[in-house]
């Protein structure tokens, strides 16, 4: 008999320590500590800024989990310190930095950092990042000082920026509370602001160095820095934050329609995933979207795999194919705006396809060179003009609906828009781990997602608007050579396996994406895959499945999908959540009533208060209690089902609740 599986497996599919934060508090001043930076600077409750760290970032973006020592926390009943010593190293580089930390009760803090490189030690990034949160903030009145000492009075973006707003800063001043202005200065290097939206960070992050300087560049053996980030205070102080409340959830009237669900499918993947076919069929999933990359050797044999899980699915195909677009020059391949090698490549891969007896409902094209970033003021490499490649597309595939945008990140499209009006659909996908790792930021990069989708919509217009497929690892890395390793199944930044797919937070982060499109109203919504580092199905891979490779089964998410596919095309009802970054919600009206699914965003239990709803329902909940019942196979979720009255409902840390049967309160 396969033995239980640890709580932190249930939660997080992996037994890597979970790096708790500890509270600071100073009068109403709060911040959390974690890992040395500081999280949730908070005064009365309300927060100031999301962030402040030192981040040490790699020539890849890689970001370095700091060896921390001699750690020193102090507190008082006026005030706080923190001191630390941290070193950041792999085996071809070192650096070391001293951190100072000091709070008072009149809203004061200061965060100081002095290093040293150890030994050379190439870096896109080191220094201070200071993040402004997006509720409360997107859109706001914000006074920028440069660092000439002159005074810009702007706001905060509302529509994501693809460029950076604000370059030269050394303070931002923003009203936090009525009243109350809170004043981040920045000291000993020159900092710029980006839209971290763009990389569905929940975010305005400010940073050190500017982009326009070269990347890497290298801190010289012995090379010191000194940086530090002053906050203040002007304005009366409020009270000390009150007790955490129940959640309260509210159910309107119709608000739209149910997206289409999808999950993606890499060739090297599809082999395993018609082994469990049979699984993926119930799970009802509207379409596969297949990716194909002439440049990774795929060729007839993919399209045939595509259309044999595709047969056994019952789920359309959608093709996302990359055109290489590249010619020798000068004894080098290069990206080429050739019209003819484009077109040349779209029928070798529309010929794989006809080989292989496979249809396709959609087809979204990209140039290899645009899966690779370039900044907004920056020269993109030769590509066909888009209006040829779509029309190349067209001629290719004919019947099929042709979508354009991005196989890459939202930010890739933000800074190159399509011509939405040639298109029948446009297109990208999102990835959390990008900046960081850890629970607490994966789950921030839902609040995101609305101010994503108001931004796409802004510039594509009535043409519709599709995303994914997303997870939450790293499907490619845009910015860097390659994604980074993670053969020990721990919380790594840009990595492609994640371990938390396979655990509850990865249940409770899909339904919240999927909350989030939905309320979006974008037509198709592509999430994970059905097996390997995206899987929904569990199936033996390279690398290590804590529990799984014993049990088997599937994943937790594999309900949420189920679950989200089922609703395709329902009544969508309004829903809202009084703690939205805690709790997210979707409902949608069925022949039975009302079905709605909750999901606790956060690492502690969380009370929900039901409003709009009558009548008793039927609750099914997937939590650490109920793990093994729900990952035992595709039944697992409807046998947790229990009658109930409407009113609080409890749910444990990354729980996902359903609730059928219920009536719209009159």
């Amino acid at each position: 008999m396969t033995a239980a599986p640890s709580r932190a497996v249930r939660l997080f599919g992996t037994d890597e320590p979970v790096t708790s934060a500890r509270t600071l508090t100073a009068g109403p001043l709060s911040a959390e500590l974690d890992a040395g930076n500081l999280r949730y600077i908070r005064l009365g409750g309300t927060e100031l800024l999301r962030a402040v760290s030192v981040i040490v970032r790699d020539r890849n973006w890689g970001t370095y989990s700091p060896e921390i020592e001699t750690l020193k926390v102090d507190e008082g009943a006026d005030g706080f310190t923190v001191s630390y010593v941290a070193t950041c190293r792999d085996d071809e580089q070192e650096l070391r930095y001293t951190a100072s930390i000091a709070g008072a009760s009149d809203g004061t803090l200061r965060f100081a950092a002095e290093g040293e490189a150890i030994t050379h030690f190439v870096t896109n990034r080191t220094g201070f990042t200071i993040l402004h949160g997006v509720e409360g903030i997107s859109g706001a009145q914000v006074e920028v000082l440069h660092v000439d000492g002159g005074v810009e009075r702007s706001t905060f973006p509302s529509l994501i920026e693809p460029a950076q707003p604000f370059k030269d800063i050394r303070a931002l001043t923003h009203e936090a509370l009525p009243g109350v202005r809170v004043v981040c200065t920045m000291e000993g290097d020159a900092f710029e602001m980006e839209d971290q939206r763009n990389w569905s960070d929940a975010s305005y992050k400010t940073y050190v160095r500017p982009l326009a300087l070269p990347w890497p560049y290298t801190i010289h053996a012995g090379e010191r820095f000194s940086q530090s980030v002053t906050l203040s205070v002007e304005g009366a102080l409020p009270a000390a934050a009150a007790a955490m409340v129940a959640v309260r959830v509210t159910i309107g009237g119709a608000a739209g329609t149910m997206p289409w669900v999808g999950l993606g499918i890499d060739p090297q993947h599809a082999a395993a995933a018609f082994e469990v076919a049979d699984l993926i069929r119930r799970a009802g999933p509207q379409s596969l979207v297949c990716h194909f990359d002439p440049r990774a050797g795929h060729g007839a044999a993919a399209m045939a795999a595509f259309k044999a899980l595709g047969a056994a699915t019952g789920a359309e195909l959608v093709l996302e194919a990359v055109v290489p677009c590249v010619e020798a020059r000068d004894g080098a391949v290069v990206p080429t705006a050739s019209d003819a090698i484009m077109k040349a490549d779209i029928a070798t891969i529309a010929a794989a396809a006809a080989e292989a007896g496979a249809a396709f409902s959609a087809v979204t094209v990209s140039p290899a060179a645009d899966l690779k970033s370039t900044q907004p003021d920056g020269d993109w490499p030769a590509t066909p003009p888009p209006e040829d490649l779509y029309a190349a597309a067209r001629a290719a595939f004919p019947g099929a609906a042709v979508g354009g945008g991005t196989l890459s990140y939202f930010t890739e499209l933000n800074r190159k828009r399509p011509p939405a009006g040639a298109l029948d659909f446009v297109t990208h996908t999102t990835c959390p781990i990008i900046h960081a790792c850890d629970d607490g930021s994966v789950m921030e990069s839902l609040e995101s997602l609305p101010s994503i989708v108001r931004s796409t919509a802004a510039f594509v217009g009535d043409t519709p608007y599709r995303v994914g497929p997303s997870a939450i690892g790293m499907r490619a890395n845009p910015y860097g050579a390659s994604y980074m390793a993670n053969p020990e199944n721990r919380r790594v930044a840009m990595a492609r396996m994640d371990p938390r797919q396979r655990g509850l937070l990865g249940a409770a982060w899909t339904l919240g994406y999927a909350a989030h499109m939905a309320r979006g109203g974008v037509a198709a919504v592509a999430l994970s895959a059905p097996v390997g580092e995206f899987g929904i199905v569990h199936v033996r891979l390279a690398y290590r499945q804590p529990w799984f490779d014993d049990a088997g089964g599937v994943y937790p998410v594999y309900h949420v999908i189920a679950g989200m596919a089922a609703a395709a095309d329902a009544t969508m009802l309004e829903t809202t959540s009084s703690a939205g970054r805690d709790v997210q919600c979707v409902a949608c009206r069925t022949a039975a009533g009302v079905t709605l699914w909750l999901a606790n965003l956060v690492g502690e239990p969380r009370e929900v208060d039901l409003a709009g709803l009558s009548g008793p329902g039927r609750l099914c909940l997937m939590d650490e209690d109920s793990f093994q019942r729900c990952v035992a196979g595709a039944d697992g979720f409807d046998a947790t089902a229990q009658d109930i009255a409407i009113g609080r409902i409890a749910l444990k840390p990354y729980a996902v609740a359903r609730i059928d049967g219920a009536r719209s309160a009159p």
